[in-house]
């Protein structure tokens, strides 16, 4: 093997999802899942992207991460026992020194591979580059500040997430904006805020990513009294357990990998896209070919064969090989988030 292949092989994964899979169940220790992200420059980042993929391949970390001019946006899992290797080699960059962490409400296994994009922006949003000033931020709240301005009659909460994550859990009274990307979303935030430039405004989201963003642009849109929660709904869920506050968030917590939610409250906030009964749990449909995420409680997963519909079923039981068929040749469409079952392929 040459030089230069041998280097490009350490730079994609080497095992499929079946093979990646096996390997993590016969591991003997635990993982940390967790999520970062910095607004930085970075003046190279597939340079930094290739650097990454082999430090961390090596250290045994799974996960999603987008890199940009921007910054780093990172969801991962890293093995407990190379924990501190980790830290120490992220810090060793000066882009990413002293980068805060945010730990997973709910430890299950949340990534089987690596992968790391580089993308022009680490949160889309459809704008031109000088359209705003990213880092002329609104006020960080920590959990109790961010509490008692919901107790002010004068402040709007907006969360910044799109409409399939607010459906299971949400801050209470809170304003969701009916979007499927974040890019939907700032416009429709701005309008829905008209005439409202002088309230308190308090946004949330995941992380803290795409608040940063938010924030920037509504002040540059001339709101004077913009707020975030700091470290989003995940160092939120911590910290009011941690300080025996009430949880003002109640349900569950999206989350971009194979956990899909992670429970903060019991409440459920929603119902099954098939039968109408109380359910929050979100499952991709197991026709491939479709994949649709939606919400099913476990009745329905039994009788319809963890299918969105009688169509999907029907391909779903069939032999793999003809499944295989069935995929060849249709384009692929990335239609993972829909707002609810098609109504002509709703069981019956």
């Amino acid at each position: 093997m040459t030089d230069l292949s041998a280097n490009m092989s350490r730079l994609c994964n080497r095992l499929n999802k079946e093979q990646a899979l096996r390997q993590i169940a016969q591991e003997d220790f635990n993982r940390r899942t967790l999520s970062f992200y910095r607004y930085v420059r970075i003046a190279d980042p597939q340079q930094m992207r290739d650097h990454l993929f082999i430090e961390w391949s090596e250290l045994g970390v799974l996960g999603r991460i987008y890199l940009s001019q921007e910054g780093i946006n990172a969801q991962i899992c890293v093995p407990e026992p190379r924990w501190d290797d980790f830290v120490r080699k992220l810090y060793a960059h000066p882009e990413f020194t002293d980068m805060p962490f945010k730990v997973a409400v709910e430890e299950e296994e949340s990534f089987w591979k690596l992968t790391i994009k580089v993308r022009h922006q680490i949160v889309a949003d459809g704008l031109p580059e000088d359209e705003y000033d990213v880092t002329n931020v609104g006020t960080h709240l920590d959990p109790e500040a961010f509490n008692d301005a919901l107790e002010d009659d004068n402040t709007v909460v907006v969360d910044m997430r799109n409409h399939y994550e607010s459906r299971i859990g949400r801050f209470e009274n809170a304003l969701c904006p009916d979007a499927d990307t974040f890019r939907e979303e700032l416009p429709l935030v701005k309008e829905a805020l008209r005439g409202k430039e002088d309230k308190k405004v308090l946004l949330y989201c995941t992380g803290g990513i795409r608040c940063e963003k938010a924030s920037a642009y509504l002040k540059h849109h001339g709101f004077r009294d913009v707020n975030q929660l700091h470290g989003g709904i995940i160092q939120y869920a911590h910290e009011v357990k941690k300080q025996g506050l009430r949880s003002r968030f109640i349900g569950k917590n999206f989350v971009f990998d194979e956990r899909i939610a992670e429970t903060i409250t019991t409440d459920v906030l929603t119902e099954c896209d098939q039968c109408g009964n109380p359910c929050d749990d979100y499952t991709n449909c197991r026709n491939t070919i479709c994949n649709l995420l939606f919400i099913q409680c476990q009745d329905c997963f039994s009788r319809h064969f963890n299918c969105c519909s009688d169509a999907c079923e029907e391909i779903a039981r069939l032999p793999i090989e003809e499944q295989r068929k069935q995929r060849a040749g249709i384009p692929h469409t990335f239609t993972r988030y829909k707002r609810q079952i098609r109504p002509e392929l709703r069981h019956q």
